[in-house]
């Protein structure tokens, strides 16, 4: 792991992992959660009951998982509109963000904002967003509310590696650099924007020193090693609750899936895909290291058939919650000041 401090030059010894069973066991069951959720989105995506575009998360769960046993309440998630897995490692309700997916009333942002567009005040986070790149800019403004109000919260403002090339993102890299922000940067490189290799589309050979011209601190991290996730967001955490400015972690992750339902990903082959699920998946990793302490194969299994009955409860009332009520199309689109 490649880690950077004061200095974009300056090296140190990687994080040791910091993990025990109980707590690894909690990691294992929400990137668990996570993996069964998204896995159910596609069928319901494939059946017709989820409309519009919809982007899933699967592979990428450590990488939220392990960033939020780094942070605690009251931080802040911000992220693209591959959101699912954000949500549901904030704890939100598996039932409402699976009734958003489908349009329904009891969606987290009633019916309205589809895959792409739902918040959660009560869990602080800050939604997705449909423009790429759009909300690192808006991270970096919660970053710079914490600031001025003087709390020790931290702003983590997720993005990928393609929209790590958009002019605002340098911009948000600049200010939170000048005034020292309390924002976590984390660019989840998983290899393919939407469906151009990272190398064929970034100059960067290591996403990690992106923010070099600022002297921002920066971390390089094995983004399908969910301990390893962690030990490295302790250090960012760490570093902008002392006021150090902000933290740039660069997560080298990898998703399964297309970029959204409709791409057939025909830029990788099958056999690459096949190799990084035998060789690098979070959940199988987490689940060995488990065993391994002595957690058994039926306490395992009965983890994963109690997640899957949560799940499909969640599609149940997906599928079953009323359509919003038309006076809903005037509701949440204007706030007037006071």
């Amino acid at each position: 792991m490649a880690v950077t401090q004061d200095k974009p030059t300056k090296r140190t010894k990687k994080p040791e992992p910091a993990m025990g069973k109980d707590e690894l066991l909690d990691a294992y069951r929400t990137m668990l959660l996570i993996r069964r959720f998204e896995e159910k989105a596609g069928q319901l995506y494939g059946m017709g009951l989820i409309a519009g575009f919809c982007h899933l998360y699967i592979g990428q769960e450590a990488v939220v998982v392990g960033m939020k046993h780094a942070t605690s309440e009251g931080d802040e998630v911000i992220t693209s509109y591959r959101d699912h897995g954000h949500m549901l490692a904030c704890d939100m309700d598996p039932k409402g963000v699976m009734a958003e997916l489908t349009g329904r009333s009891g969606g987290y942002s009633h019916g309205k904002g589809g895959s792409m567009h739902m918040f959660s005040r009560e869990k602080n986070f800050f939604g997705g967003h449909g423009i790429v790149g759009a909300q690192v800019s808006l991270g970096t403004g919660l970053g710079f509310s914490n600031w001025y109000r003087g709390n020790d919260r931290v702003s983590l403002t997720y993005f990928g590696d393609g929209a790590a090339n958009q002019g605002q993102v340098y911009e948000s890299f600049n200010l939170a650099n000048l005034m020292k922000l309390p924002v976590i940067f984390i660019i989840e490189n998983n290899r393919y924007s939407m469906g151009t290799s990272v190398e064929r589309a970034t100059a960067s050979r290591d996403l990690s020193l992106n923010g070099s011209p600022w002297g921002m601190a920066s971390l390089s991290v094995d983004g399908m090693d969910v301990m390893a996730v962690k030990a490295a967001g302790e250090i960012a955490v760490a570093h902008c609750r002392a006021g150090h400015g902000p933290f740039l972690l660069e997560m080298k992750t990898y998703r399964y899936r297309g970029h959204s339902m409709s791409d057939p990903a025909k830029y990788r082959t099958r056999e690459e895909v096949q190799r990084m699920r035998a060789e690098h998946d979070c959940l199988d990793a987490a689940k060995k290291m488990l065993e391994d302490q002595g957690v058994s194969e039926a306490d395992l299994k009965k983890l994963d058939d109690d997640i899957k009955a949560r799940v499909q409860e969640a599609a149940d009332f997906a599928q079953t919650s009323p359509e919003p009520d038309e006076a809903e199309i005037w509701t949440d689109v204007l706030v007037e000041g006071v």
